[in-house]
């Protein structure tokens, strides 16, 4: 019922001219309590922090395609930007499942070798460019997902980190803005709620005089 309240307020906000899509979820990952996440996108950017304009944050520059992590503890602003990835391995076979749910919504499901993924449920018209921006950040860091998968050790290496974060990043969201998602570790998403705000540029900057380092490629 949460989620469907919410995704008629979501839908009334579509009705707003505003410049800045807002977005809050609930994040939880196994073993820690729940925490907010706010995503803010324009036609421009997207920024995702936790809720706090004055905190750390991750901006995606939907124009360049760079990824740029904010971190004020360490001052200092690491530039992520899109490689190449190998092919997807022999054998390599997903399969999403997609029913329908609630009106207006669609239950999805995502497998590779028997095991479920990513499963959930994602909204189909509700705030398409906030879906297709979280899909443009999955894509500008799929390399460097997949070089941290490379360098984990084979025990705790899964095919689902390379479904999720690398050859399949953005296959769910193209059916909608997520509104509830279980990861195959049991890190979980729930969503809030969704605004339309005007734009606020200085959100979507690197503080003025903090170091821009590129990351290692």
């Amino acid at each position: 019922m949460k989620a469907l309240l919410g995704l008629l307020a979501l839908a009334a906000g579509l009705a707003q001219a505003a410049d800045m899509s807002v977005v809050r979820y609930i994040d939880q990952d196994p073993g820690d309590p729940p925490y907010a996440t706010r995503i803010l996108v324009t036609a421009d950017f997207m920024r995702m922090d936790s809720g706090e304009d004055d905190g750390d944050f991750i901006l995606l520059d939907r124009r360049k395609q760079t990824v740029i992590n904010v971190m004020r503890g360490n001052q200092l602003a690491l530039v992520f930007t899109p490689g190449e990835l190998p092919a997807r391995p022999a054998g390599w076979k997903p399969r999403l499942d997609v029913q329908s749910g609630a009106p207006g919504t669609q239950r999805f499901s995502l497998v590779v070798n028997g095991m479920a993924c990513s499963e959930g449920v994602a909204a189909r018209v509700a705030a398409p460019d906030v879906a297709r921006a979280m899909a443009e950040l999955k894509a500008v860091l799929a390399a460097t997902q997949y070089r941290v998968w490379q360098a984990t050790p084979p025990e705790l290496q899964h095919d689902c980190d390379l479904a999720n974060q690398v050859w399949e990043s953005g296959i769910t969201l193209k059916l909608g803005l997520p509104l509830e998602e279980r990861e195959f570790s049991g890190r979980t998403r729930q969503f809030e709620y969704h605004s339309s705000q005007p734009d606020r540029p200085e959100l979507f900057r690197v503080p003025e005089g903090m170091p821009t380092v590129a990351a290692a490629s």
